[in-house]
């Protein structure tokens, strides 16, 4: 059911939908075995891209997609895991310098239960680790044979470029994939981001084509409802009486409108609007329920018309997002105070993983 598409100019080619494994473990699915049936009906249609991280519910999501490929399926899979954020309590397990990732590609490959990582990614920068210092650690790991291919998420255009030179001009392995944020809400990545995976040959896997569930069809002309269960959680994206909020409902609903017009479902709508754009590879898609699988592989098939995309450009103009805080990444310089005054002394939280 699902097409390959070529993963940048690395030879590899994957399936043009990305098994999301997020919602498996404590924080969505707790139950292992049926994350693990959702996995294999994934593989059985065709797709063959699986990502996690080690930040999923602490590594639980990583050891179910481990169980899920023991037995003969781990070589025909394209893995993908990433790094940075908090795993556990202790302060120091996070973040993107040597000391850590050694640590963590071990801990992940753990609990994958496999030799080796298609694809390592840094979930989100880190301004005040030098990057070549992350690229140097990743450069050893796929001399050692640990990972394969090194990648990024949510990094912003000036720090995809100063990947690429970094690996030119120190000789370090090149990074060959962002993961950024890219739905019909959230277009900003048009601006810059794709753009630059295309001049720079970059596989471009986007995450969350259904704006954290905006797109999922359960809020069509539910304008004064909460919209999720992680308005309390996350009130910027979510809570409904906030008015950057309350324009992605009205979007919505008119992008429910043109979806019915056009016979397809919203999600349908939804996942081919990301996958119609020339730089994106794979649209990672992240179901809870083999349900939420069914109803998503399918866009797969679907082809959008240049009245359909038209339309959608008339809804959520090119390179919007409509809430910044969809965004997935802002760097200190905006969110620290102490970045823009002299003596400062206010504390970097670090940033967030979805």
């Amino acid at each position: 059911m699902v097409d390959q598409r070529p993963f940048g100019r690395t030879g590899v080619r994957i399936s043009s939908l990305t098994l999301g494994a997020m919602n498996f473990g404590q924080r969505g699915n707790p139950d292992h075995e049926d994350g693990i049936r959702i996995i294999h009906r994934a593989l059985d249609e065709g797709i063959n891209a699986i990502d996690t991280a080690d930040v999923y519910s602490h590594g639980e999501s990583e050891e179910i997609v481990g169980k899920a490929l023991a037995g003969g399926r781990r070589d025909d899979v394209f893995l993908a895991t990433k790094f940075h954020g908090q795993v556990g309590d202790n302060p120091q397990h996070r973040g993107n310098s040597r000391r850590w990732i050694v640590r963590s590609v071990e801990n992940s490959l753990r609990r994958l239960g496999t030799d080796w990582i298609d694809l390592y990614q840094a979930h989100r920068p880190e301004p005040d680790t030098d990057f070549d210092e992350t690229l140097g650690a990743l450069t050893d790991l796929v001399h050692q044979g640990k990972i394969r291919y090194i990648g990024t998420s949510t990094f912003e255009p000036s720090a995809i470029v100063e990947g690429q030179w970094i690996a030119q001009r120190r000789g370090r392995e090149r990074v060959v994939s962002e993961q950024p944020p890219y739905s019909i809400l959230a277009r900003e990545v048009e601006r810059e981001v794709l753009p630059l995976a295309q001049r720079y040959g970059l596989a471009v896997i986007p995450w969350s084509p259904l704006a954290g569930g905006w797109l999922s069809g359960r809020y069509h002309g539910r304008l004064d409802a909460p919209i999720s269960r992680r308005a309390d959680r996350l009130p910027a994206r979510f809570d409904p009486t906030l008015p950057a909020n309350a324009a992605k409902l009205t979007a919505v609903d008119q992008l429910a409108a043109l979806a019915d017009e056009a016979g397809l479902s919203l999600i349908h709508l939804a996942i081919a609007f990301v996958l119609e754009h020339p730089a994106v590879t794979s649209a990672i898609i992240g179901p809870r329920t083999l349900a939420h699988l069914e109803s998503q592989i399918g866009a797969a098939k679907v082809t959008l018309s240049p009245d359909v995309l038209d339309r959608i450009d008339a809804i959520v103009p090119p390179g919007t997002t409509l809430n910044p805080a969809d965004a997935g990444y802002l760097p200190p310089s905006l969110t620290d105070p102490a970045e823009r005054r002299r003596g400062g002394t206010t504390p970097r939280a670090a940033g967030p993983a979805r």
